[in-house]
């Protein structure tokens, strides 16, 4: 084995060991595996010293979403032994927290933590990058990203249109379908309502007749105690008290039909990306399938616990109705079809994961929803 097969071996072994000492909440450089990538790098004189900042969309009071930048950067920081050192920084800090492609394709800075679907008016391929309405849950979304070519086909298009290479490295499951200030219970109600909503969701919101405002997280509160927006879709129950948003707003929908499985991600601008001694790019890969787990894994353990504090504060928890989300997914399949007509780039991913997500969500009909379908019943 050579030098980098050595490195890169140890670099995938350290971030599945980090996986384990994460999951039992230890700290990252107590495994055996990350210990000998900091060996290996250590030992190696000719590995530079790199620092980098790094934007994130996310405020910092919120541990779980903004916690995937940290994840990340511990990991690299752990299996480099210190070598290389990412700090990321707060939405606001080095950029607005709906423009982290923009300055990490501009070079302005290296690295960010967003979402992709953030900058959907560039294109409506970047949507893919974190999710679609009425596509695929978590494990499906990492299964197509890590398995089935999508990753491989985004980091194409990133390379080409925006001098940027990205990895998964968040996922916060099934979000909530947001706060609105009042019940609604037909798709007339949602006509004339003024929603913070983001992605291809905002744009079958907007075929519904919402009109569709895209605010950084931070911003959400004050824009719905003003009643500069009358609804707002975040994440879900743990992020969501903490922004309290249920102070400024009564009624909480589920399921968040737009999101069934969003991905956030790391984004490197391609030039500082070749620059990586190839051992740093590998570690980069391990470190963000760390903070991709991790992050997943922290949203179902708190959400549960968080969902039951605000139902008990006053929160009034509501299903969307049928007439609701019937009239979404043929709006949704509306945008899909003109999409396609017109962006041959859309098109060509499309008909590849919408032939993934019918393979995979028919194999999981078979075995997780009958299961989960089994157990709702024993608790109903």
């Amino acid at each position: 084995m050579n030098r980098r097969e050595f490195l890169t071996s140890v670099a995938t072994k350290a971030a599945g060991g980090a996986v384990i000492g994460l999951a039992a909440g230890c700290s990252f450089g107590a495994t055996p595996a990350v210990q000998e990538a900091q060996q290996a790098v250590a030992q190696d004189s000719a590995l530079p010293e790199i620092k980098w900042q790094m934007a994130t969309s996310w405020p910092v009071a919120l541990d779980t979403i903004f916690g995937g930048a940290v994840a990340f950067a511990d990991a690299v920081k752990a299996m480099t032994s210190g070598k290389f050192v990412i700090e990321p920084r707060a939405a606001g800090e080095l950029a607005p927290g709906t423009q982290v492609l923009d300055v990490v394709s501009q070079g302005a800075v290296p690295i960010g933590h967003t979402a992709s679907y953030y900058y959907v008016g560039k294109s409506p391929v970047t949507a893919f990058g974190t999710a679609l309405p009425f596509g695929l849950n978590a494990q499906q979304q990492n299964a197509w990203l890590y398995e089935g070519g999508g990753l491989a086909r985004l980091q194409e298009f990133y390379a080409q249109k925006y001098n940027v290479i990205q990895f998964p490295a968040g996922n916060t499951g099934v979000q909530m379908g947001g706060w609105f200030r009042k019940e609604i219970n037909t798709a007339a109600d949602l006509n004339g309502l003024k929603m913070r909503i983001p992605g291809l969701g905002g744009q079958v919101m907007a075929k519904l007749g919402v009109t569709v405002q895209v605010l950084p997280g931070g911003e959400i509160f004050q824009a719905l105690q003003t009643g500069a927006i009358d609804s707002a879709e975040w994440v879900g129950p743990y992020d969501d008290e903490k922004l309290g948003l249920n102070k400024v707003a009564e009624f909480y929908y589920y399921p968040g039909w737009w999101e069934p499985g969003p991905t956030l991600e790391v984004e490197i601008n391609l030039d500082e990306w070749k620059k990586l001694p190839e051992v740093y790019q590998e570690i980069v890969r391990s470190a963000a399938y760390v903070a991709n787990l991790t992050m997943l894994a922290r949203y179902d353990a708190l959400n549960g616990a968080a969902l039951q504090r605000l139902v008990e504060s006053g929160t009034k928890l509501r299903p969307y109705s049928q007439e609701i989300v019937d009239a979404a997914k043929s709006a949704a399949d509306e945008l899909y079809s003109e999409f396609a007509a017109a962006d041959a780039d859309f098109k060509s991913i499309y008909d590849e994961w919408n032939t993934f997500r019918t393979a995979v969500q028919g194999w999981n009909n078979i075995n997780e929803y009958s299961f989960m379908t089994y157990i709702r019943n024993l608790s109903a």
